[in-house]
């Protein structure tokens, strides 16, 4: 079974995250998009909130599923018997601070990381970029999946 561990604080998930998710949905028989929780970094969003959102997002999609961790990402990878890590690469700043996490990953660990391209049309957003659209008053709608949007609700 080829399974695989998408990381990330997601706070909240974008359009960007569901792409790379939807896209690697054919490469793995199961997708864990796992929410990293960091005591010492300040979220908009609960843990709840986050997973929700996710939740909402793919509940039509069996092969992905959601959790959250603390600690390293190897050892969520060791716990749940995944053999690769994927990551979304939005540019060539992502790609040179993610090539440096995929080799202390995979000289710890022998787990391999998957990158794919985020797509034209999501590669500008990241949730930092929600985060202050939505801060600010913003259309941060047309950035995130239906699920996150929080004034229909």
């Amino acid at each position: 079974m080829r399974k695989a561990i998408f990381p990330g604080s997601f706070d909240p998930i974008t359009l960007g995250h569901e792409d790379i998710i939807n896209r690697a949905i054919s490469l793995f028989d199961e997708i864990v998009i796992a929410i990293g929780v960091n005591a010492e970094k300040k979220y908009m969003f609960s843990l709840e909130d986050r997973k929700r959102f996710i939740e909402e997002t793919f509940k039509n999609e069996p092969k992905v599923k959601v959790v959250t961790y603390e600690g390293l990402t190897i050892d969520l990878c060791h716990r749940l018997k995944a053999d690769f890590i994927l990551r979304g690469l939005r540019n060539p700043a992502d790609f040179e601070f993610e090539k440096a996490i995929a080799h202390t990953n995979r000289k710890l660990s022998k787990i391999e990381t998957v990158f794919l391209l985020t797509a034209a049309r999501t590669s500008f957003i990241s949730s930092s970029i929600v985060r202050d659209v939505l801060r600010n008053g913003g259309e941060y709608e047309i950035l995130v999946p239906k699920a996150v949007r929080v004034n229909e609700k």
